[in-house]
């Protein structure tokens, strides 16, 4: 290990003062100090590398313009926000400065977090809207239609507010004796969103309503957050029976309403929406009435006139009977004539097709190709012995000539090869071996081991 030390002192004058800390002590010691230093700091900046592994905790980096951070928050503080961490959004929060020893690293542990500019709730209230959107929950294929005259209207609201004795007494003017069910639920507060999907449900389960308003008076944007929750949403997409959205002032907007198959820009709208005036169906009934005698009254005129009309023109029915007999004789002759024409161009034709065919009869080729082939079969052969006689004659002459060359030919007339030993060179002349030399003598029968006594 290397040891620094002041070059005014030697090592030895400092050995009774000198403290070698591990990698642990310094790192247990900085984690004291950041943490002592600063229990709590609020900070600000912009989210990076945000990333929710399987334990459910934020992880992300915060920097600004010259310096970054990493920052956790863990599963059980982040479950409380309002909105969505997401990088490139700007955030503000209360957090504890730690180090994590295995390292070496330190960063923030955030406690709490709120938007930087809006406030949390909008920021929520535009991220569901975007990825409610995103799954289609806005589009107007999905919107039921609202029907003409409804039978029952149920209301959802505070059965205690203005908003359900505005919308009773305008449906009342408008169309008196209608049948209405109001559905008593929360509008503002802890666990009002849990009632509005709960009515939602109980609505559906019953089945005995042709349309609903959902309604409430105006208010700020938190006091409409039971409209912007995921829950209501979902719950307003899933059901049968057609919903109006009448939640707020005509300048609110909820996701409700987005999600909703119609948007009143009022509670008391929604009511003059859902029905048409009584007094304009008895009017426009009356009207129809009228229309429809008087329609009908020409319908009879016309058709009388057409019945005299053709009464007039009608021929005696037994002369269009003799007329169609004649012309029914007509038609039966030229059929008669036009089967047999076509049987007997299709007998001609079976005839001329059935001669060709007899004077193509394949046994005919057959026939002369296996003459022919008979033909070519003994030309084949006759050329096969002549040319292995040939070959047969050639082969004999060759044998006869490479046995006139054979050396063992040469040896059987009583000849012999001699060698030397042992580098077996063919001896052609006595000057090349010596006395006492042995030599490799080859004969018809074998080979001899002799020795050169003189030369």
């Amino acid at each position: 290990m290397d040891t620094f030390f002041d070059s005014d002192h030697s090592p030895s004058d400092n050995d009774d003062i000198r403290r070698i800390l591990t990698v642990s002590e310094l790192t247990t010691n900085i984690k004291q100090l950041l943490e002592e230093t600063y229990p709590f700091i609020w900070i600000c900046g912009e989210i990076s590398n945000f990333r929710v592994p399987i334990s459910g905790h934020f992880y992300f980096t915060l920097k600004d313009e010259n310096a970054q951070i990493n920052c956790v928050m863990f599963r059980g503080q982040n479950r409380n926000l309002k909105f969505e961490l997401e990088d490139g959004l700007k955030i503000t929060g209360l957090g504890r400065i730690s180090v994590y020893e295995p390292r070496g690293a330190y960063q923030v542990i955030f406690e709490h977090i709120e938007p930087e500019g809006a406030g949390a709730i909008q920021i929520a209230f535009e991220q569901l809207k975007t990825r409610l959107a995103e799954e289609g929950l806005f589009d107007d294929k999905y919107k039921n239609p609202l029907p003409f005259l409804p039978q029952k209207i149920s209301i959802i609201t505070s059965p205690t507010g203005a908003v359900v004795h505005d919308i009773l007494k305008i449906i009342n003017r408008r169309f008196p004796n209608v049948q209405i069910g109001i559905i008593p639920v929360k509008v503002q507060g802890a666990g009002a969103e849990s009632e509005i999907v709960s009515g939602i449900e109980i609505l559906n389960s019953l089945d005995d309503t042709d349309v609903a308003i959902l309604a409430r008076g105006g208010g700020s944007l938190e006091d409409l957050q039971a409209f912007n929750s995921e829950d209501v949403a979902r719950a307003i997409f899933a059901s049968n029976i057609p919903i109006i959205s009448a939640v707020g002032h005509e300048t609110d907007f909820t996701i409700a309403d987005f999600v909703a198959d119609l948007r009143a820009p009022t509670p008391s709208a929604a009511a003059e929406m859902v029905l048409p005036l009584k007094e304009d169906l008895s009017r426009r009934c009356l009207e129809l009435s009228m229309n429809l005698k008087h329609r009908f009254f020409r319908y009879i005129e016309h058709f009388q006139f057409v019945i005299k009309d053709m009464s007039e023109r009608l021929v005696d029915p037994r002369k269009k009977i003799i007329d169609f007999r004649l012309r029914t004789d007509d038609l039966t002759a030229w059929l008669v004539r036009t089967f047999i024409n076509t049987t007997q161009q299709h007998h001609d034709r079976l005839s001329w097709k059935t001669d060709r065919l007899y004077s193509s009869n394949p046994l005919i080729y057959i026939k002369k190709n296996n003459e022919k082939l008979e033909r070519m079969n003994n030309n084949i052969i006759t050329c096969m012995k002549i040319h292995i006689e040939r070959k047969q004659s050639l082969i004999r002459e060759l044998i006869a000539r490479l046995n006139d060359l054979n050396p063992h030919a040469i040896l059987d007339r009583g000849y012999s090869i001699v060698k030397t030993i042992p580098d077996a060179r063919v001896v052609t002349d006595p000057q090349s071996v010596f006395i006492g030399q042995d030599l490799d003598v080859t004969v018809a029968k074998g080979s001899l081991i002799c020795t050169v006594k003189r030369k």
